[in-house]
């Protein structure tokens, strides 16, 4: 299975392939609900040869599908799903993503990877990171508005820093026990204080440091996502003190994390994210509507296909839930023409401006359907 970043999306965009095949599916961590992943999928494969023997032979349909059948069979991924997968495909080519989140089905042969699902999955909007910080124990969460899900390989990850440092680790064990479960101060420790010397301050911070880059470099600057850090106040502002992470937000979440349930959790990080989610969306909005009265805004499909063939496109809204089954013909004059999306060769017109738009320079946002402006299913911000 394979990271979603940014580079992934632009590597998948720039293959160059007569076939592409793209799968989406939501899938269920726990049983018996997981039971029934194995059969959905196979009724994907099942519409993905469909539209395949539109255009090619049963033989060469198998030839592209046997990735897909020699996947299936892993009984190991079906036991350890997460809320989504994605997988795409193209000679030379075969891309899986287990995504922490629900994904609609989506069975897709075109002559470029639908990317838009991706694309929603990890712009900034909605989508955030938790880390859990403590002197003992280092989590990290991904999260968005329908669930939060630990992240393990960073918590083992952390868990070997900390068992390559055992006396650093024993100090920090030491001063967490000055706290009492609910996270508050101990009877013989003042809230604030740890008592530690010098040495084991200069530890801690650095600690803290290691952490703060590893988390940026690795997760933050990978996906553009918020963090939201769950800490004990003291802990919380030597945090912000050491990290240069861009991404992390000034309000976090001041309470032991290993003391609350990742439903808890999830609810306290909402409360700070939803705010931030819904004044990223409302900003954009009123953005394309006030450069649709000035003349450099549009949701107008032709004229919107004109100014992204040439590079006039300077942020492109698509809709999340809407596929338009119309091709651009011309990346000159910006023409289009209607098609049936189960031709082989023909992808999603949102799916296929979002790609133009990106190669071009710009940026592309997906939205929801009731946070759309308009309802052509696209609105284009314009450069000039």
């Amino acid at each position: 299975m394979n990271t979603l970043t940014k580079e992934l999306i632009r590597e998948l965009q720039s293959e160059q392939h007569k076939v592409c095949l793209s799968l989406y599916m939501p899938t269920h961590r726990s049983h018996p609900e997981n039971l029934q992943d194995p059969v959905r999928y196979k009724n994907l494969l099942k519409q993905l040869e469909e539209s395949l023997l539109q255009k090619h032979t049963p033989a060469e349909a198998k030839a592209f599908l046997e990735p897909f059948e020699a996947f299936g069979n892993n009984t190991e991924f079906w036991n350890h799903t997460a809320e989504g997968l994605a997988i795409l495909s193209a000679e030379g080519v075969f891309e899986t993503i287990k995504l922490h989140g629900p994904v609609e089905e989506l069975a897709m042969v075109a002559d470029s990877f639908h990317t838009k699902p991706l694309r929603l999955y990890l712009q900034s909007v909605g989508h955030y990171h938790v880390l859990g910080l403590s002197l003992h124990d280092i989590r990290l969460f991904e999260g968005n508005c329908h669930s939060l899900v630990e992240i393990e390989p960073v918590r083992k990850s952390k868990k070997n820093n900390e068992e390559s440092t055992d006396d650093e680790t024993t100090e920090k064990q030491t001063t967490a026990s000055s706290y009492s479960a609910s996270g508050g101060k101990s009877e013989d420790a003042q809230f604030g204080h740890r008592g530690q010397n010098d040495e084991t301050d200069m530890n801690t911070e650095r600690f803290f440091r290691d952490i703060a880059n590893a988390v940026y470099e690795n997760y933050s600057r990978p996906t553009g996502w918020p963090l939201v850090l769950a800490a004990l106040p003291e802990h919380y502002s030597l945090f912000q003190k050491v990290s240069k992470n861009p991404m992390l937000l000034s309000v976090g979440i001041g309470i032991n994390p290993a003391v609350v349930s990742i439903d808890k959790l999830k609810d306290l990080a909402w409360e700070i994210m939803e705010p931030e989610y819904l004044l990223q969306l409302d900003s954009l909005v009123n953005r394309f509507e006030q450069a649709k009265a000035n003349g450099k805004g549009s949701d107008d499909m032709k004229e919107v296909a004109i100014a992204a063939t040439e590079g006039r496109v300077d942020t492109l809204i698509i809709e999340a839930d809407r596929m338009i089954g119309v091709r651009i013909t011309n990346l000159v004059t910006g023409n289009t023409q209607k098609k049936d999306l189960l031709n082989p060769r023909v992808d999603d017109l949102l799916d296929d401006m979002g790609e133009l738009v990106t190669k071009m320079g710009g940026q592309v946002m997906v939205f929801p359907t009731d946070k759309m402006p308009g309802e052509t299913g696209l609105a284009a911000i314009f450069r000039y």
